[in-house]
């Protein structure tokens, strides 16, 4: 079966976040918003059927997530990714930012330093800040060929004793990185001696480009389950980040007991109904669909790749090993952040994030969503490409 992802449905008549805060983040109406990580691209049928399905019966109340969903995950991680999750591991989330949350206030006290490895995704620092627990910054090292790895020797030096949780991102939003496994293991050795616990982000694991292979934290060794908590879910995979479900495996019974504690003080409850049978079928119909969707946004990719080639006195494209998210090194043009994010809005009329919302180490970059149809796509390079023509003419 073929799926279209040649066009897509039109949002701007709906209350999606990336066109109703055009005029909020940007001043103004007129631009082409590639920004916020969800996709411009239909989310798939097979799940939309099965909530279609479920609005057949007339009452839609407060209902338990039922052991058929988590079982379809849990069968997916293993085919896919070669965990061994069982169903007393999982924990129900509306989000991974909300479990996040949850994961510091259950493994550190006020005070305590909980390690964020920038660049990297906003709410990694704002969760630690809103608890009052302190940063420890940890730079990702970058490599001559644009890429980035983790600074094991940063790293080390910044531990203490209230250094109590590492937050990983893997694959990484927003470098594009599929960490391999020494660079996982050189993680794993630190936070094993210093008893630090590891909340492993793999929201973006499903979207990951050949010939890299996603290697989920907690599968590393027997040692690595006791202290990792894995965030996963449909809603970037998916594009269902509006059903608002993820989960949280947890492996080891000790932080199990102690991630519940805090988990239940925050009363998630178990969602939506709605939300429970588009995770299921998004878990047992996906695989041929999640397949055509790689294919099509390493395409719309390699369009952003060719352009950086030919204007590579200005931008470079990163190299991208996952995730539908372009990390586009500016320096080149030599402007300020401030010139920089005015450039991509009023001259090419791009709606992007601007690369110091990750922190510093993000200055002269921005960051572009890929994940649109190829008509949208088109737009976007012929939209760049035109302001970056215009720059290089002076």
């Amino acid at each position: 079966m073929k799926y279209d992802f040649i066009t897509a449905a039109n949002r701007e008549d709906t209350n999606a976040e990336k066109y109703t805060l055009r005029e909020e983040l940007f001043g103004t109406q007129d631009v082409l918003p590639a920004w916020v990580a969800d996709m411009d691209i239909n989310t798939p049928d097979f799940v939309l059927n099965a909530v279609k399905k479920r609005l057949d019966h007339p009452i839609v109340g407060y209902e338990e997530m039922p052991d058929s969903a988590f079982d379809a995950q849990i069968k997916w991680m293993q085919q896919e990714h070669g965990t061994a999750f069982k169903r007393e591991d999982m924990f129900y989330s509306h989000s991974v930012v909300a479990s996040m949350g949850s994961a510091i206030a259950a493994f550190t006290d006020e005070g305590d330093g909980v390690i964020v490895q920038t660049p990297v995704y906003p709410p990694f620092f704002h969760s630690v800040t809103q608890l009052n627990r302190k940063v420890v910054k940890n730079p990702l090292r970058r490599c001559e060929d644009g890429s980035y790895t983790f600074d094991i020797e940063d790293l080390r030096a910044k531990i203490n004793k209230r250094t109590k949780l590492l937050l990983l991102c893997s694959p990484h939003n927003p470098v594009g990185r599929v960490w391999k496994r020494e660079e996982l293991e050189a993680i794993l050795a630190l936070c094993l001696e210093h008893k630090i616990v590891v909340f492993s982000d793999e929201i973006h694991s499903d979207l990951v480009y050949l010939p890299n292979k996603h290697i989920s934290f907690s599968t590393l060794n027997a040692a690595a389950k006791t202290l990792t908590l894995t965030a996963i879910g449909v809603g970037k995979t998916f594009n269902m980040a509006g059903f608002a479900i993820s989960s949280v495996a947890i492996e080891d019974e000790n932080l199990r007991k102690r991630f519940k504690k805090a988990y239940e003080s925050v009363h998630y409850a178990q969602g939506s109904v709605l939300s429970h049978v588009a995770f299921e079928a998004a878990y047992t119909e996906g695989k041929e669909w999640l397949s055509e969707l790689k294919i099509h946004l390493y395409n719309n990719y390699m369009l952003l790749k060719n352009l950086s080639d030919k204007y590579a006195t200005f931008i470079k494209i990163t190299p991208i090993e996952a995730t539908y998210l372009a990390w586009i090194d500016c320096r080149g043009m030599g402007m300020r952040d401030k010139e920089l994010r005015e450039f991509f809005i009023k001259d090419a009329k791009l709606g992007l994030n601007a690369g110091l919302a990750f922190g510093r180490e993000g200055s002269a970059y921005m960051r572009l969503n890929f994940a649109v149809s190829s008509t949208t796509m088109l737009q976007i390079i012929n939209r760049l490409e035109t302001s970056l023509l215009r720059l290089s003419n002076g």
